[in-house]
Formats: C-alpha cells, sequence, structure tokens
C-alpha cells in the first residue's frame, strides 16, 4: 500500500492499480492522519479540523469515513481482524505504514540525506520530480491543510536549490538555466535562488546574463525591501566581474550541517511570511526570526542588523508573549543595535528598532521600570514614523503603542482610537494585515465596553479579510469573541443557556489550541468558564485538571471559597499581588474584588474599587474580546459596599 499527498491525495495497492479512497471528506481524514506522520489524532481534532461548525453527529460521520477507509484501504481483511492501516489508539486513530510507503515522508528523508550526503543528488531530483502539485492540493479551505501546505512548500523550494548548489559546486548546472529562472520569478524574495541562477548563467558561458541577473536582485531588494544584497550576492558578481570561478569553498558551506542556510534577509523574509500561518508554522517563524537576527549581528554591519529586526514587522495583538525569553531576546538585540547606531543613526531604522521594541516588550511580563522603557520606546517610534510619512512604518509603530496602552483599567476607549488609525492608515494605503489588527483591536475594545453589535461588525470585516489575506489565526480568535457574546446573552432573559455558551467556549478552546499561541491559550479556558459562573452566580469550577495558567493567583481564593476552604482562601487573598497591566487587568481586579466581599475583606475591597473606578463602564475580561466576567460595575459597587461597611 502506498499513499500520495504531494498533489491530490492518492492511495495505490501494491501492484500499482489505485485505491477508490470515496469523497473529498474521506480524503481528508486519511490526508489528517498522514500529516500527523504516525502520531494519535483523536476524535475532537478530527471532528474540528474537518468542521468549521461541526454538526450535530460529526462524530459518527467521521466513524463512519474512518471505516469506508478501512474497507478501501484493506479490502481482504477478515471481518474479526483488528485494522492493521488506519488503527484506532486510545481516543483517535493513527496512520501505520511504513515512511517508505509514504511519499511526503520519502521526499523529507531524501532531503535529509541530501543535506548531509550531496552524493544523493540523483535520489533528490527524483524525489522533486514525484510532487504533483501542492500538497493536499484537492484539500480546500481547511486550515490544518493550508499550514502543512506551508511547510512542505518551504522544504520542497530548499530541495530545489540544494539540488541545484549541490551540482554546481560539483562543477555541473549549466543546464539549469530555464529551471532556475522559472524558480526566481515565482519566488522572487529567495536570494539564494538569485545565487544559483547567476551561478548557471556563468557556468553557461552567458557572463553578461549573470551580472545582469544580479543587478535585477539588487535592484528588487533595493526598491521593494529596502535592503542590499548579502554577502554571497555580492562576492558572486565581484568574482564573475574579474572573470573567476565563484569561490568553491563558499559554495560547499551552503549546504553542509543540519539544513541549507539561507541569508539573513531570506530567513526572516520567510519567517514573516510563517508567521500569519499560525500552528507549527508560526513557532518555526519566532525560531528563525531570531536566528536571522543571530546571524546579521554576527557580521558586525548594524544597518543590516536594524533591517533585519525591524523587517518583522507581524501584527502583535495580545499582551503576554508566547515565547517570553524569545521576546527578551528581540528586544535585547533591537537596544543593542540602536545603541550602536546612537541617536544620530537613519530615523527610520531607529523607528524601526524602537517599534520592535514597544511590540515585543509585552506588558504582562515587564517590571514597573521595563514597562514604562518600552511605553516610551512606542512613543519615541510613532514620533519618528508621524515624522517621516511612512504609513506602513506608523501602523507598526502604533501597534507598539496598543501594545504599550494598558497602565491602568479603564483606557477601551483610548484604545479604539489607536485601533482606529491603524485601520484608517491600513485602509488607505493597502495594509492588508494591519487592516486584520485594527479590526481586531476595535473588536476588543467594543467587547470591553458593551457594544456587542459593534464588535460583532469588526469580527465579520476581520474575517473578511483574513479570508483574502490567508491569516487562519483570525477565525480563532472571532470564534472565542462569539463564545464571548453567547456566554453574555446567556445571563439576559431569553438568551441561550450556560451549557450553550459552555459548549462555545469549548470548541473556541480546541480551535486555540494547535493555534502555536501559548501565551494567549494557558489559562484562558478556565479563566471563560469561571466567567460564566460568576454571570450566573455561581462558585467557580474546582476540577482540579483545569490548568489556571498566569490566572491561578488571582482566581485560587474563589476556588478554595467554592471547596468551603475559607480560611485557606483568605490566606491566598492576602498573597494575591497586583495584576499586570494587560489585557485581563480589569477581570483579575475584579476577582480580587469578588473574594474580598465574600470574606469580608474591606481593605482589599476598597484597594480593588479605587483601581476599578475608571473602568466602571467597561466589562470585566471583556478588552480581551474572547471572555467575560460580566459588568465591572457589578464587581465595584460590592466592592464598595464592603469597604464602606462598618
Amino acid at each position: 500500500m502506498r499513499i500520495n499527498v504531494l498533489g491530490a491525495v492518492q492511495a495505490f495497492r501494491d501492484d500499482g492499480s489505485p485505491v477508490d479512497l470515496g469523497g473529498p471528506r474521506h480524503r481528508e481524514v486519511l490526508a489528517r492522519l498522514v500529516a500527523a506522520e504516525g502520531r494519535m489524532v483523536t476524535t475532537d481534532t478530527l471532528v474540528d479540523d474537518l468542521w468549521t461548525d461541526p454538526p450535530a453527529r460529526a462524530v459518527g460521520a467521521l466513524r463512519t469515513f474512518v471505516a469506508a477507509l478501512r474497507r478501501a484501504l484493506e479490502p481482504d481483511r477478515p471481518p474479526r481482524n483488528p485494522p492493521r492501516v488506519i488503527v484506532t489508539e486510545g481516543p483517535g486513530y493513527a496512520l501505520r505504514l511504513s515512511r517508505e510507503d509514504v511519499d511526503v515522508r520519502r521526499f523529507q528523508d531524501t532531503l535529509a540525506r541530501a543535506r548531509r550526503n550531496p552524493a544523493a543528488v540523483t535520489d533528490l531530483g527524483a524525489a522533486l520530480a514525484a510532487w504533483r502539485g501542492p500538497a493536499y492540493a484537492d484539500v480546500t479551505g481547511s486550515a490544518w491543510a493550508q499550514r502543512g501546505r506551508t511547510r512542505l512548500e518551504e522544504l520542497r523550494l530548499e530541495g530545489v536549490e540544494l539540488r541545484a548548489r549541490i551540482l554546481l559546486d560539483s562543477g555541473e548546472g549549466a543546464d539549469l538555466v530555464a529551471e532556475l529562472g522559472a524558480h526566481v520569478a515565482e519566488h522572487p524574495w529567495r536570494e539564494p535562488a538569485w545565487e544559483l541562477l547567476a551561478r548557471a548563467l556563468y557556468r553557461a558561458g552567458r557572463q553578461a546574463d549573470a551580472l545582469a541577473t544580479l543587478r535585477r536582485a539588487r535592484a528588487m531588494l533595493v526598491d521593494q525591501l529596502g535592503l542590499d544584497p548579502g554577502g554571497d550576492l555580492q562576492r558572486l558578481e565581484t568574482d564573475i566581474l574579474n572573470g573567476s570561478a565563484p569561490p568553491p569553498e563558499a559554495a560547499r558551506t551552503a549546504w553542509t550541517g543540519p539544513g541549507v542556510r539561507l541569508g539573513p534577509r531570506t530567513t526572516v523574509d520567510l519567517a514573516r511570511t510563517l508567521a500569519l500561518a499560525g500552528g507549527d508554522a508560526l513557532v518555526h517563524s519566532r525560531r528563525d526570526r531570531l536566528a536571522a537576527i543571530q546571524a546579521a549581528e554576527r557580521t558586525g554591519d548594524l544597518s543590516l542588523t536594524a533591517r533585519i529586526i525591524g523587517a518583522y514587522d507581524v501584527p502583535a495583538l495580545w499582551s503576554r508573549a508566547d515565547d517570553p525569553a524569545q521576546s527578551r531576546a528581540v528586544v535585547a538585540a533591537a537596544e543593542r543595535t540602536l545603541t550602536g547606531l546612537g541617536p544620530d543613526g537613519p530615523a527610520d531604522l531607529r523607528a524601526r528598532l524602537l517599534a520592535t521594541v514597544g511590540v515585543e516588550s509585552r506588558s504582562a511580563d515587564l517590571s514597573g521600570t521595563e514597562l514604562n522603557h518600552a511605553q516610551q520606546a512606542a512613543r519615541q517610534a510613532e514620533e519618528l514614523a508621524r515624522h517621516l510619512a511612512d504609513p506602513a512604518l506608523l501602523a507598526f509603530a502604533l501597534n507598539g503603542v496598543f501594545l504599550q496602552s494598558f497602565t491602568r483599567p479603564g483606557l477601551a476607549a483610548a484604545r479604539d482610537r489607536t485601533g482606529a488609525e491603524i485601520l484608517d492608515l491600513a485602509t488607505r494605503h493597502e495594509l492588508p494585515n494591519f487592516a486584520v489588527l485594527g479590526r481586531l483591536v476595535r473588536l476588543q475594545s467594543a467587547s470591553a465596553l458593551g457594544d456587542l453589535d459593534a464588535a460583532t461588525s469588526h469580527a465579520n470585516a476581520a474575517d473578511q479579510l483574513a479570508g483574502t489575506t490567508e491569516a487562519p489565526l483570525v477565525s480563532v480568535l472571532t470564534g472565542w469573541f462569539r463564545a464571548r457574546a453567547t456566554a453574555a446573552r446567556s445571563a439576559e432573559p431569553g438568551g441561550p443557556t450556560a451549557a450553550t455558551a459552555a459548549a462555545h467556549y469549548r470548541a473556541a478552546e480546541d480551535a486555540l489550541r494547535t493555534a502555536g499561541m501559548p501565551g494567549l491559550h494557558r489559562g484562558l479556558f478556565p479563566l471563560a468558564l469561571l466567567g460564566l459562573r460568576l454571570l450566573h452566580d455561581r462558585p467557580a469550577p474546582t476540577d482540579p485538571h483545569l490548568d489556571w495558567g498566569p490566572y491561578r493567583p488571582w482566581t485560587r481564593p474563589l476556588v478554595l471559597l467554592a471547596q468551603d476552604r475559607g480560611e485557606q482562601a483568605r490566606t491566598a487573598l492576602a498573597a494575591v499581588p497586583e495584576p499586570p497591566r494587560d489585557h485581563m487587568q480589569e477581570a483579575m481586579w475584579c476577582l480580587t474584588a469578588r473574594a474580598a466581599v465574600r470574606l469580608g475583606e474591606r481593605g482589599i475591597a476598597a484597594h480593588a474599587a479605587a483601581a476599578l473606578r475608571d473602568a466602571c463602564a467597561e466589562h470585566a475580561g471583556a478588552a480581551s474580546g474572547m471572555l467575560t466576567l460580566g459588568p465591572v460595575a457589578r464587581y465595584l459597587a460590592e466592592a464598595e459596599a464592603c469597604a464602606g461597611a462598618g
């Protein structure tokens, strides 16, 4: 049995005859199991991956698809014998085939061999020729498939360039000109592709064309990215002008080691693209971005380093970092580069570095001194960007201003003004990713102010934009907002039940679990359930398996009260710190106020009330756009009454 997914999803028996896999859903189930690379995929994950809005009998339908696939793949299996290809494992299913029997695994293994040993170049060429189109080509509209296609396409491009480099290094490759010309035309941002094309032209005796190719690469990089060509391209141009062959030492170092090393410009450009895909691509994007920055710093070229750091202008929405250590490393590199450039350095480079400090210094992770420094950097970036009249740079700088605008509770209206300016800039100057950011900022602000109609309008507009920008994470965020709206309506007469709202939160949680955003994910679902219970005047959930994440100190007193452990709750309340200045600060203050009222702690109630007064028109937790604890005014009134009792 062989299965192919590098193109349309196919299966073939050992004699080469095709297997009738059934309809689109059957093929998608098989493809999803291939993508798991032998790991078990839970039934819940498969349901969520197959349907945006799963039908009532989705699990039954999935089992029907699996049963049909098993019959197709193992038609001669006796009725009582367990399946050998698609096996049941724990709460889900797994595909059990050797790596040689799945085309995508054969390709990955061949690429890995060629990285280690250039003698595998013939096998690599055959593996590249086996691609019949984009991976999972007939699985359309699925976020998991899009993420997989993005990752595998990057591996394919790496394979194309590795094969060409090995052939050129060995003295062959003059016949690669047409292939590499098409490759460059389709992927003009890949500097290694330009270098390889110029080398192939030079090898074919076309010195003038090779030089013209390098000059086209320079013009494209300078005009469209504001970047000078990397050292490899510049050295190659010098070598060709001198009539000498490209240095073999430089050629060899390009393909040895764990993988093909792209230049920092190409790496950061790829990382910027992958960041919008979510999931594993987002995780790899963060890793590759830091690697590109470190590579740029090693060159000692301050201008290059500044451009590499500032080129990753990926919109950011959440005030807690997914990888705090990585964010700190990026901020430290930006600050080192700012110091090196000095106050008289190029204004555009300084603005991008300052904006990076503002965006990467997520407020939930900072001390007071660090927070003040980040806020100052964001404002300086905004000032420089306005002076330069660069709309894309200003949108990036305003992203930093937004992320540093959680200095105290009650600032939703101010954040909405920032979101409105980002949206206006992005709309007028065709910056689609920042248009999505502007919509989501305005969604959060409207949610905080309790204006569900306006927030819904922004959610719908964000979803429409995401469809054109291929940003699957947007639907994850808007799905949470719709769950938050359902929760709010469940407390109204004639609204949905609390159980319905909880189910919507659970569906949103399942979508977020694999999105590659742990800074957002951890603790969010339990906090949403707690908010739903507070809306219905019920005690906190006490399930010991709930991971409260960073919100544990503020939720623990209420959880202990729900377990009738009053004295432990009092001790926990006394130890509660002030909340971080982030999206959830109003919610944490309201939880503190509720616990203080329940325990009769007048001093703590008064402190919480003072913090909440400026937010009295907002809804607790709703600044996230993802959950709600109800109106702040309710908690404020209780806290003031408790503080004034005597």
